[in-house]
């Protein structure tokens, strides 16, 4: 079993599933992968577990209904920690996040980082196939939140990171309130407040090619207000 765990949630992913699970799976280094599946009707789960019969690294955990992003990582974060996996991640199943980056992320974190995250706008970091005022608006978010939460993350909607397990130990994961991009930005901003180093490892992120973004107006407003709860609320911080 490799210490490194992959987490990509899933819904309706059939067109992208098995390509990306064969890119991560021919990786040098080696990685085990979770697909949490929220009871895709297109048969996204079929195609895990036909994969799974090549590759026993390949796991699957199906839940009922579409339960959000949020708590589609809490399932796996738990999941991960009860088999004592050291690295895990958080990785699209779209192509957005390149498998490759993977190694980097990891590199990071074994170099000193607690928690790593893959930026679109740090130096050395892009964006393709994106409209010109939906990079604005993604840009404009990410001031938004520092201006609010002093996170100092130049990519806070990131969804492409690797933990060290310490971290995800430290956090009552029961506590974590969000499911979409305040979901991202809750999981940095607890751990930068209970101490952990975090660090943002430059990446080219492509917008997917295959298949429906899930993106809503509802996960855009519930990060817009989601960072003053953030700021005046509790921090679920483990007792």
């Amino acid at each position: 079993m490799s210490k490194n765990l992959v987490i990509i949630p899933t819904y309706n992913e059939k067109e992208n599933i098995e390509s990306i699970l064969q890119v991560v799976m021919d990786l040098k280094t080696s990685f085990d992968v979770l697909v949490v599946d929220d009871g895709s009707p297109d048969g996204t789960a079929g195609l895990v577990k036909a994969l799974q019969q090549n590759f026993p690294q390949i796991h699957l955990l199906e839940r009922s209904g579409k339960l959000g992003l949020g708590t589609a990582y809490i399932a796996g974060f738990k999941w991960a920690l009860e088999r004592d996996y050291d690295y895990i991640f958080e990785m699209d199943a779209d192509f957005s996040h390149k498998p490759a980056d993977l190694e980097r992320l990891l590199e990071a974190c074994v170099n000193g980082a607690d928690m790593s995250i893959g930026s679109r706008y740090v130096q050395g970091g892009d964006v393709k196939n994106w409209t010109l005022d939906r990079i604005i608006l993604s840009k404009g978010a990410a001031i938004y939140v520092n201006s609010v939460l002093w996170l100092g993350v130049k990519d806070c909607t990131a969804g492409f990171v690797c933990y060290h397990k310490s971290v995800l130990q430290a956090i009552d994961l029961d506590k974590i309130r969000f499911i979409g991009y305040a979901f991202q930005i809750e999981m940095k901003y607890t751990a930068q407040k209970l101490g952990f180093k975090l660090a943002e490892v430059p990446i080219a992120f492509e917008d997917r090619k295959l298949g429906t973004s899930k993106m809503s107006m509802g996960i855009f407003n519930e990060a817009f207000t989601g960072v003053w709860k953030m700021r005046f609320g509790k921090l679920a911080r483990k007792k």
